[in-house]
């Protein structure tokens, strides 16, 4: 069943048992960010807080700090689903005319249902609120020497001042007062490309801040998606149901008719302040930078609206989970673009950005440096520190499997390449100069004659079938 909205996800978590309601008085000054901390590094559940002090509004986090917490709100078991589904339309063949065509094309009528559909009002426009104001939302400070308090799960809405295709990110927002807050989007992020493309012309951009709503649009703002994706319809091809959408008051946006709040406003290139200290998920303070500044112009919210957010810190917490998602959601696009990869993985240790291990079928030499440079050239993964390159006989989700592949079949002086001047993620913490590094590759595949390997191949030890039948037959008579 496709959840519509926050309300139904908090009842379908509770009727899993996923859901913990607090009704003792909680700060949302560090008090709260504690409990979720514990929480969440215990793999407990999603926690709903009824009574925030010097609120009137519940605060809902840790929604989806398990993987059966995002099959619940996603309806699905099996994420690859998502990346399938988007290579099967690149594969379906489009008439010129489709928009008149669409009713006449069964699948193309069936793939217009993904599309969103602009609507008059919704539970989002039941209040239109005329004056404004950050001050009356129980935004979380997370950390002691946080700069303030921060927006870490609002979904920021924009469209490419050229093309008009619409964009949803989440970027962190610290509050200045009542009617700004520092966008806190990075330089390779696509809201901060069409920041960029504005200030060349000159003028500020629109932008939507969207706090809640159904499941699969919160994921879609958080994936990296493909260029050009339109990410309503990827809200849409995510849950094989278009979006319902309305429009803004004060800006010329469209924004999920379902969501919880939605704070209207504008980007001024001109106007930059420095933002953070900011905890982040890296487990380090990332210092004060220079960032432009929201300023709110516009409030719509329903009558009794739940603030949905997240806190971040040293991994595992519940971006983690999200994180998994999207490795397994995506791995369908990277199959289109390098069809040897049998699996792929981002360990949560790693911050997904620091670390990738990819298994191949390999058929040649230098192949699995082939596919590091296809992946270091492909969307985010640009971004990525460290790629290992393992056979397809290796278990990518296995750190153990990893480390005996890396310390039996790669010698360093020759499996190993680093690559200099090269994107780093902003928050990365070790690199040299912020947005510029260097990355690390390792050929953690069985070498070959034409690789330079000279020796003997190593026969692997493994297990005789005659035997491993034996004692799976007899396995319950041993009283193991």
């Amino acid at each position: 069943m496709t959840i519509e909205d926050t309300a139904e996800f908090i009842k379908a978590l509770e009727d899993a048992g996923e859901l913990k309601r607090i009704k003792t008085q909680v700060d949302a000054d560090l008090e709260i960010a504690e409990i979720l901390r514990r929480t969440m590094y215990a793999n407990g559940p999603a926690i709903l807080f009824e009574n925030v002090k010097n609120y009137d509004m519940p605060v809902l986090a840790n929604a989806f700090g398990s993987m059966k917490r995002l099959q619940i709100g996603l309806d699905m078991s099996d994420f690859t689903e998502i990346g399938q589904r988007i290579v099967d339309m690149t594969k379906m063949e489009i008439p010129s005319g489709i928009l008149n065509k669409l009713k006449k094309l069964p699948e193309l009528s069936k793939m217009g249902e993904i599309f969103p559909k602009l609507e008059k009002s919704g539970p989002v426009t039941e209040v239109i609120d005329e004056s404004p104001s950050f001050g009356k939302i129980p935004i979380l400070k997370t950390w002691h020497k946080d700069a303030g308090r921060f927006i870490t799960l609002g979904l920021v809405a924009t469209k490419h001042p050229e093309t008009g295709i619409r964009n949803l990110g989440v970027y962190r927002m610290q509050i200045v007062d009542d009617k700004h807050a520092l966008m806190h989007w990075q330089k390779h992020k696509r809201g901060a490309h069409h920041h960029d493309i504005s200030k060349e012309k000159g003028e500020r951009i629109e932008v939507a801040i969207i706090i809640g709503g159904d499941p699969a649009t919160v994921f879609s703002a958080i994936a990296p998606v493909p260029e050009g994706l339109d990410k309503y319809l990827f809200a849409g091809i995510t849950r094989q149901k278009g979006i319902k959408t309305v429009k803004c008051k004060t800006i010329d946006l469209e924004v999920p008719a379902n969501a919880e709040i939605i704070l209207e406003g504008y980007v001024d290139p001109n106007d930059i302040r420095e933002e953070g200290p900011f905890g982040d998920h890296t487990g380090y303070y990332t210092p004060r930078e220079p960032y432009p500044t929201f300023t709110l112009t516009g409030m719509m919210r329903r009558q009794k609206p739940v603030y949905l957010t997240t806190i971040v810190g040293k991994p595992i917490l519940e971006d983690a989970y999200i994180g998994k998602v999207i490795e397994q959601s995506f791995l369908p696009l990277i199959r289109m673009f390098q069809p040897e990869v049998v699996d792929f993985a981002m360990p949560a240790a790693g911050w997904f950005q620091g670390m990738a291990i990819i298994s191949i079928k390999k058929r040649y030499p230098g192949q699995a440096k082939k596919v590091m440079m296809g992946l270091w050239g492909l969307g985010q993964l640009a971004l990525t520190k460290i790629f290992v390159v393992v056979d397809d006989d290796i278990n990518v989700h296995s750190m153990d499997d990893v480390i005996w592949a890396i310390t039996t079949r790669s010698d360093p002086a020759r499996d190993t390449i680093i690559i200099n001047n090269t994107p780093t993620d902003t928050l990365d913490p070790a690199s040299p100069l912020v947005n510029l590094g260097s990355k690390l590759g390792i050929d953690a595949t069985q070498k070959t004659k034409e690789e330079g390997f000279e020796r003997e191949i190593q026969e692997k030890v493994e297990v005789d079938e005659t035997t491993k039948k034996l004692v799976d037959s007899r396995w319950s008579s041993y009283g193991i």
